[in-house]
C-alpha cells in the first residue's frame, strides 16, 4: 500500500508539472495571425458571453489517475496468477 501511495502522489505531481510545462511551451511557440483576427472581428457580435465548461483539468486528472491506478495493479494481478 505504501508503494501505491508514493506512486499516486508522484504521478499526480508529474502530471501537473507536465501539463504546466506543455502549456508554457505551447504559449511560447504560438504566433497569432493579426490580419486574420482583424478580418474575423468584423463579423464578431457586439456582446460577449462568457461560459465555463467546468473543471476540465480536474476531469482529465481524474481519468489519468484512474488509468494509472489500473495500470499499477494489472501487473500485480498477472504475476500473482502466473506464479
Amino acid at each position: 500500500m505504501k508503494k501505491y501511495i508514493i506512486f499516486a502522489i508522484s504521478f499526480i505531481l508529474l502530471f501537473v508539472l507536465f501539463q504546466i510545462l506543455s502549456g508554457l511551451v505551447l504559449t511560447y511557440a504560438y504566433t497569432p495571425d493579426i490580419e486574420e483576427a482583424w478580418k474575423m472581428s468584423a463579423d464578431a457580435p457586439q456582446e460577449t458571453i462568457i461560459r465555463s465548461s467546468g473543471s476540465s483539468f480536474l476531469l482529465t486528472l481524474l481519468i489519468a489517475f484512474a488509468a494509472a491506478t489500473i495500470t499499477y495493479f494489472i501487473p500485480k494481478k498477472l504475476y500473482s496468477s502466473l506464479y
